[in-house]
């Protein structure tokens, strides 16, 4: 297919020729093509690519349809408002390598959370948006209601309470994106996050019902349904950035249909790309080469592989380039 390339795409065209650069343009021309066949496409994210502003390339992927489905720890979930609302009092670190562990606890007695170079300042953030997701979890509550993890961000979002803090372009927000959109998310784990912990402490505190969240169970009822509903002609294709639960957790949709259910008419996933920096094997999913997932039932002999050994931060907005056309 010949189409107009922007100048990144060309860039990459000319220069990305061999290794794990060659695997970066071939992955992302073969999740072009799955588009241009009908397919579609699952994102995963792992890790802390919120923190990482992957919003800045992610959010025009869902606001231009390229993206179906997310699936995200509660971190990202989570990660990406706060960047939003408090974006001003981050602070870098640029010289993380070189911290002693009195400079990290000066950091704590700071309030500030380091992710690798980045410090989440905890009152701006954390507890700003605490104090508005408080107000809708007990809302809901109150009426007897209960929802999704995502489902209570974005009614957050979607209110607009939240405006008042934006500071940065609300463009660059990729939880922005998906909730104008309603797109489809799981995540995995939830509790295994900052505002999973808040919510538990709640529960505690006897303030709130654990059953006014829905489970990780409840999330995987729920895929089932979505993938049966979405799955016909070319399939869905299965795009992981990092590894970890958000990846491990929905790719397993198929082979629980198929080997548990017993649903023999269910499609292997129809694309599998991973970007990962993670040591191929030794026991971990995350370092498996995708031919290990054959063996699981997750995708097909056919199914087109790609793997990319690299840091998602660089590789993951320049493959969202080229799927842009930029």
């Amino acid at each position: 297919m010949t189409k107009s390339r922007g100048p990144i795409s060309s860039f990459m065209e000319k220069n990305y020729l061999h290794f794990n650069a060659a695997a970066m343009v071939d992955a992302a021309k073969g999740y072009e093509q799955h588009l241009l066949e009908g397919g579609k496409m699952m994102i995963t994210l792992a890790g802390a690519m919120s923190t990482a502003e992957l919003g800045i390339s992610l959010a025009e992927m869902i606001r231009q349809g390229k993206v179906d489905m997310i699936s995200c720890t509660g971190a990202n979930l989570e990660e990406d408002i706060m960047n939003l609302v408090a974006h001003n009092s981050y602070k870098r670190v640029p010289n993380y390598r070189d911290l002693t562990p009195q400079d990290e606890w000066d950091l704590l007695e700071n309030h500030y959370n380091r992710v690798t170079d980045t410090c989440i300042p905890e009152e701006e953030a954390f507890r700003r948006l605490q104090k508005h997701i408080h107000q809708i979890w007990k809302g809901a509550e109150d009426k007897g209601e209960r929802y999704f993890p995502h489902e209570y961000m974005y009614k957050i979002l979607l209110s607009g309470e939240l405006e008042q803090y934006y500071e940065i372009d609300p463009k660059n927000s990729w939880m922005l994106a998906a909730a104008e959109r309603n797109l489809p998310i799981v995540v995995p784990g939830w509790e295994d996050s900052t505002m999973g912990n808040i919510f538990a402490s709640y529960v505690i505190k006897g303030e709130l019902k654990a059953t006014t969240m829905k489970s990780g169970i409840e999330y995987m009822v729920w895929l089932s349904d979505w993938y049966r509903e979405n799955s016909a002609g070319k399939g869905i294709g299965f795009f992981q950035i990092g590894g970890g639960i958000a990846g491990d957790f929905p790719i397993c949709v198929v082979p629980m249909m198929y080997q548990d259910l017993e649903w023999h008419d269910v499609p292997f996933w129809s694309y599998f790309c991973q970007i990962s920096d993670s040591t191929t094997s030794y026991g971990s999913y995350s370092g498996a080469v995708p031919n290990e997932k054959i063996t699981w039932g997750k995708l097909d002999i056919h199914t087109p592989k790609f793997i990319v050994e690299s840091d998602a931060s660089i590789v993951a907005p320049l493959m969202f380039a080229w799927i842009l056309g930029q």
